[in-house]
């Protein structure tokens, strides 16, 4: 890994601000192509051994907020699973370098969370070649906006479903007979999914889903001394928005500036989160809540 730089400034003035030299890019777009590289290695975070000999399986750990997750978790002393679309492996081999490089194991699982057999073979690899599973963040996502309702279609909304939501309930009822407590489970929403919105429609909603989901689960996993939570970022930078087929060009570059603090969140900002989440000695107390971090973006009418 590079060097940490010297910081001179607090990083909440010190991340890139829009607009941001941005590209469109197919399905499911890379991390290694965007122009402004995501700031994800958080070198002003200091580990301490939070989640030392623990196992994490992250969906979507290939680039953005999962990447950034996944490293840290490396860097807390967890190895870790990454699932990926084969079609981002440039990406995923990336994050296996940088977790080697912090001396842990790293694990990739290329496949389609749409299907529920690979949802299975994904747990049962990470157990049978990690040793245990303790954390599973459920992370990856499909995003195709609509700029008119028309634009929303039966196959898009099942598509958006089936990778948000059912998967995750796969994933989910696949690693119960391996938890124990003391283990973590953890959902990315959205802010979308607290207030609806008027581009993101079949998006927002599967995220409320999963954020309730989430809730009903964490009740009886709670019983079992497994906590279950939900991270709701704001705009953030990542390969899914360049992959968006339906942003507009100028939208894009201009992500996060509705927030009061007028810019997007790079992956960095939103890792520690999950590092509170998955950690028993953070946050054994906190079950079945959601914690947005939005830049200021509190609107949940």
């Amino acid at each position: 890994m590079q060097p940490e730089p010297e910081h001179t400034a607090p990083q909440v003035v010190s991340e890139p601000v829009p607009p941001y030299d941005s590209q469109k890019q197919q399905w499911p777009g890379l991390e290694a192509d965007m122009r402004t590289a995501p700031r994800y290695r958080a070198s002003r975070y200091r580990a301490c051994g939070k989640l030392e000999g623990k196992v994490a399986l992250i969906t979507g750990g290939d680039s953005g907020i999962g990447r950034a997750v996944a490293l840290l978790y490396a860097r807390e002393g967890a190895d870790v699973a990454v699932v990926h679309l084969p079609e981002e492996r440039p990406d995923a081999e990336q994050v296996e370098r940088e977790i080697r490089e912090q001396g842990r194991r790293c694990l990739l699982l290329p496949g389609d969370l749409m299907d529920p057999a690979f949802c299975r073979e994904a747990v049962e690899r990470t157990v049978g070649e990690l040793g245990a599973l303790n954390i599973l963040v459920n992370n990856a996502a499909y995003l195709n906006s609509k700029l008119e309702l028309e634009q929303l279609n039966a196959e898009d909304f099942d598509r958006t479903f089936r990778t948000n939501v059912y998967a995750y309930f796969h994933l989910l009822m696949a690693a119960l007979p391996h938890f124990e407590a003391g283990d973590a489970v953890i959902a990315t929403a959205t802010e979308e999914a607290l207030k609806g919105s008027t581009t993101m429609i079949d998006y927002a909603a599967s995220k409320a889903a999963l954020i309730t989901l989430t809730k009903s689960f964490a009740v009886h996993l709670a019983k079992r001394g497994v906590r279950a939570n939900v991270v709701a970022p704001g705009p953030t930078w990542t390969p899914l928005n360049e992959a968006d087929r339906h942003m507009p060009p100028d939208g894009l570059a201009h992500i996060g500036s509705e927030a009061p603090i007028e810019r997007a969140a790079q992956p960095e900002e939103i890792a520690p989160t999950y590092v509170y989440l998955a950690s028993d000695a953070d946050s054994s107390y906190t079950v079945g809540e959601v914690i947005a971090v939005t830049g200021g973006i509190v609107d949940t009418r």
